[in-house]
């Protein structure tokens, strides 16, 4: 079992940044970050494996950032140059040990409760 908990979600104008934490209970194998607006389906926006190999949904590459503070069991995803359609409850996940390329949204079985993120324009 893993237990994880968000935070760092608010509030945030265009153009600005972020940083979301996810705190897990034990040291996960594979990690990732998905957000879901109402009414879509929930988004893989990116992963990190064991390694810190790392891959990114399109629309956040060269703005979102993945990391792992492994003394802290804790995920980290810095959002740079935030856009309004960033707006989402944002949702950490774990998982077994999986490369980063081949996870999907079924790798995970941890989830956390969500962080909700609203970029104004």
């Amino acid at each position: 079992q893993v237990h994880l908990v968000e935070s760092g979600g608010g509030s945030v104008q265009a153009g600005g940044s972020l940083r979301l934490s996810c705190t897990a209970s034990r040291k996960p194998d594979s990690m990732a970050w998905f957000r879901q607006t109402p009414g879509k389906e929930r988004e893989m926006v990116g992963t990190i494996d064991s390694d810190d190999r790392t891959t990114y949904t399109d629309s956040v590459k060269g703005r979102f950032t993945i990391s792992k503070d492994n003394a802290k069991n804790s995920l980290i995803l810095q959002m740079n140059s935030l856009k309004p359609e960033d707006t989402a409850m944002y949702y950490c996940a774990a998982g077994p040990l999986v490369c980063s390329r081949l996870m999907t949204p079924r790798t995970f079985g941890y989830w956390g409760q969500g962080t909700q993120v609203t970029v104004s324009s």
